[in-house]
């Protein structure tokens, strides 16, 4: 059964821009996410596979869940060239294709800004992961001041429209909190291209523990 979600002028468009941002800095971000990463991987939304490349040797296999077929064949490309084992699968955040407990990492790197049901796809996370496991997240979010937000909700369904799903105005700390999640470490900072903010440049980075009682 495939998962059954296609964004295909998205999925052309997205990597030459996922290409200008890791330029830019976003392949510091990607190495900061993945830093000390071991043990069994499971990586939501895996795109391109722009993150296989950073996994530390520490980790011991990759399971990247990638739904949109021309995304996940550019993922496959990226897997046969990893430091690691991984294997790309199609599946969706909300119903992942591993058992309860089985991984030591789940990890959510610009991706919970499109899932449709984000609520789903934590407890989800939280189902997979080992009691001692945790969550690596690297999102653009909803901007904390209230000028840039309002600006951010004016122009969302344009975004969404253009960016295959993509919401502007999420609050995924807080939605990651409200699934339970214990945060040991969030940092929030504004993704500046060439100094310059843009609508998606309010982002954070964390790692949180699963809910005590879930992922045994």
């Amino acid at each position: 059964m495939t998962a059954r979600v296609s964004h295909p002028l998205f999925a052309r468009i997205y990597p030459r821009i996922d290409a200008f941002a890791e330029a830019h800095g976003g392949l510091e971000h990607r190495k900061e996410l993945l830093e000390g990463v071991q043990g069994r991987v499971l990586e939501i939304g895996a795109g391109t596979g722009a993150n296989f490349r950073h996994y530390p040797p520490q980790v011991e296999r990759v399971i990247a869940v990638e739904p949109e077929p021309r995304l996940r064949a550019l993922a496959e490309q990226a897997a046969a060239g990893a430091p690691v084992p991984v294997e790309v699968v199609d599946a969706l955040a909300e119903k992942l294709p591993v058992g309860d407990g089985s991984v030591d990492v789940v990890v959510a790197s610009l991706v919970l800004c499109t899932i449709p049901d984000v609520p789903a796809a934590l407890a989800e996370a939280a189902r997979v992961l080992k009691p001692t496991g945790e969550l690596r997240f690297y999102e653009h979010v909803a901007s904390s001041r209230p000028r840039f937000a309002r600006i951010q909700r004016l122009i969302a369904p344009a975004w969404r429209l253009a960016g295959g799903g993509c919401h502007l105005t999420r609050d995924t700390e807080r939605a990651i909190v409200e699934a339970g999640f214990s945060i040991e470490r969030v940092r929030r900072f504004d993704f500046l291209i060439n100094g310059r903010t843009g609508p998606a440049s309010p982002s954070i980075i964390g790692t949180v523990h699963p809910p005590i009682g879930d992922g045994g």
